[in-house]
């Protein structure tokens, strides 16, 4: 597995990550053993980075990585976490106080002492333009409560606010064949700053496994159906905002573009890994065999030709069809 540095993290970290959203909810029930064989999956395959957060399941996706961990002492796996979206989305709530509270409870689910990085879990938008919240994060690296911090965020205009302040490490952004806004100023932003990009969401909610058809039902506690435009949160975090039938037309397009011997899913992760700028995609997975088969798209090498193919299915069916915010 190839490794990256991760930003002004300075940690290098596998260019295939595992997302772990689905380990906590909102994809339909995964158990603790299955949870645990994804992770041990991941791992056995090369995977060095984990990104989780405090909301996903209320806390067990922290809590399963952690006894994970705790009982694979041998792994040096990076963790990233999140924080801010167990509380309203008030601006007034990203306060020191409400940072040492958060960052103290996900350090107890985790079983450390110093969380390796910490993101705003796509945070209001002035959020990102607070000199306080700044501060209060720098502080609590300065005392050894976390070791580097982060942001995810919804708009590319998010990304740049937070690429121009000098402690921000990474940059967490929905990026994929079928969201490729991020390649015109945040990708370029980003390295030439030296923070870190994590493409996440890079599947599209798995409408670039190919695997969809319109006819295609999800479980009812899955967001994939109880999301799709935005009921429960941003909308751009369900399909990236594509409409399900429009997505699943083009997702076909795609898989017929994939060269034989390809699964679709790793041909998407692999165009990410190839666009310049990225550190990390963190597809998720919700049994061993996705997960091994993420984790081989790091070797995959596609033809000339596929990135012009990606570019032209996102002008013909995605780029009138994706919410302007995005």
């Amino acid at each position: 597995m190839d490794v990256r540095t991760l930003g002004r993290t300075g940690r290098q970290v596998s260019v295939v990550g595992l997302g772990t959203w689905q380990l906590g909810a909102d994809w339909g029930d995964v158990t603790h053993d299955e949870a645990i064989a994804v992770l041990d999956s991941a791992t056995d395959a090369g995977v060095t980075f984990f990104d989780t957060a405090d909301v996903y399941g209320d806390g067990r996706s922290e809590q399963l990585i952690g006894e994970y961990l705790k009982a694979r002492p041998e792994l040096d796996v990076f963790v990233a976490t999140k924080m801010g979206r167990r509380a309203e989305q008030d601006p007034a709530n990203f306060t020191l106080d409400n940072f040492r509270a958060w960052t103290d409870r996900s350090r107890t689910n985790l079983g450390v002492e110093t969380l390796d990085l910490v993101q705003l879990h796509c945070p209001p938008t002035p959020v990102f333009s607070s000199d306080e919240v700044y501060d209060g994060l720098d502080l609590l690296v300065q005392e050894g409560v976390l070791a580097a911090y982060g942001v995810s965020v919804e708009t590319v205009d998010e990304a740049l606010t937070a690429i121009a302040r000098p402690h921000v490490a990474s940059v967490q952004i929905i990026f994929n064949a079928f969201r490729l806004k991020p390649l015109d100023e945040v990708l370029p932003a980003a390295k030439e700053a030296g923070v870190g990009i994590i493409a996440r969401v890079p599947l599209a909610s798995g409408l670039l496994s190919g695997r969809y058809t319109t006819s295609t039902t999800f479980a009812p506690d899955d967001h994939r159906t109880y999301n799709r435009g935005g009921e429960a949160f941003d909308v751009g975090e369900t399909f990236s905002g594509v409409d399900f039938e429009t997505g699943v037309r083009a997702a076909q397009e795609f898989a017929a573009a994939v060269p034989e011997g390809v699964h679709p899913a790793q041909a998407a992760i692999a165009w990410i890994l190839a666009q310049d700028g990225v550190t990390a995609a963190i597809p998720g997975a919700r049994n061993v065999n996705q997960s091994r088969s993420n984790a081989a798209a790091a070797d995959v090498v596609l033809p000339d030709g596929f990135d012009q193919t990606v570019h032209d299915i996102y002008d013909r069916h995605l780029r009138d069809a994706i919410h302007p915010r995005w």
